[in-house]
């Protein structure tokens, strides 16, 4: 049963961090921090950006993917229906081996949160000041959604929940043979007390303060404020009129530009 439990918690870890939401926006995140890389280098949203993206290099350098697969690969299959029936487990290495990578893992998970909510509330904040606002604009959308994709797919908290069941088979196989791969490290029996947060109330605080900032600060008004109804009557009448002769006349060439001013 706890085989058959593990097989199931490493499955749905797999394809939870290989998900096309996270792998998207972490290439989008690349392309952005590479069209800006020349031009903002001191300037702190984009300085915060890189702390984001260091994070999910690690996160995926750490290969923890391939572990997981490599783990499963060693669970059977189906379990023995006799009840003092004999089967084949994980080693101890291998079991300390993935559990340390799951504790990594969650403590950068947590860190790229972190991060995002940070830079965020930076873009954001620059955003009122009127810098840079298409990076800025660009930046806020892509970590709000980063943030939400991590948080939808409840990323976070299918490793702890996997990590539960790796420190229960963990023990039982310890139990049974001592083979200790991993020393100097007590592997804790609860992650919340490694990593030192409520994963759910850190969340929810996180999600407070973004959505706080974002309805105080009221940035889009700020930035595109209403236009009167008569100036916006004038820009559609002149639009429609500008349309209208370009449609005439788009077989005669004309060296003069007919575009207006957008005010």
């Amino acid at each position: 049963r706890l085989l058959s439990v593990l097989r199931r918690r490493c499955d749905i870890a797999g394809k939870r961090l290989t998900g096309p939401g996270l792998a998207a926006e972490g290439r989008v995140l690349r392309a952005v921090l590479y069209v800006y890389h020349s031009r903002l280098l001191r300037h702190r949203p984009y300085l915060a950006l890189q702390q984001v993206e260091q994070c999910l290099k690690r996160l995926w350098k750490m290969n923890l993917v391939g572990s997981l697969e490599t783990l499963v690969e060693l669970i059977p299959k189906k379990s023995a229906s006799e009840a003092h029936a004999e089967c084949l487990v994980p080693s101890q290495p291998m079991l300390e081996t993935v559990a340390l990578k799951v504790l990594g893992g969650c403590k950068l998970i947590l860190r790229l949160l972190d991060c995002c909510c940070k830079a965020f509330l930076l873009s954001v904040k620059h955003l009122c000041s009127k810098e840079f606002i298409l990076l800025n604009t660009v930046a806020s959308g892509l970590l709000s959604r980063l943030w939400f994709v991590i948080q939808y797919r409840c990323v976070l908290q299918t490793l702890t929940a996997l990590y539960g069941a790796l420190w229960t088979m963990l023990h039982l196989v310890s139990e049974t043979q001592q083979t200790p791969y991993i020393k100097g490290f007590t592997f804790p029996s609860d992650i919340s007390d490694f990593l030192g947060v409520n994963v759910s109330s850190e969340a929810k605080k996180q999600k407070a303060k973004m959505l706080t900032t974002k309805k105080s600060t009221s940035w889009m008004k700020q930035l595109f404020p209403a236009m009167p109804e008569a100036v916006s009557k004038v820009g559609k009448k002149r639009k429609s009129e500008t349309c209208t002769s370009a449609m005439k006349n788009y077989s005669i060439p004309c060296p003069v530009d007919i575009g207006e001013t957008v005010v």
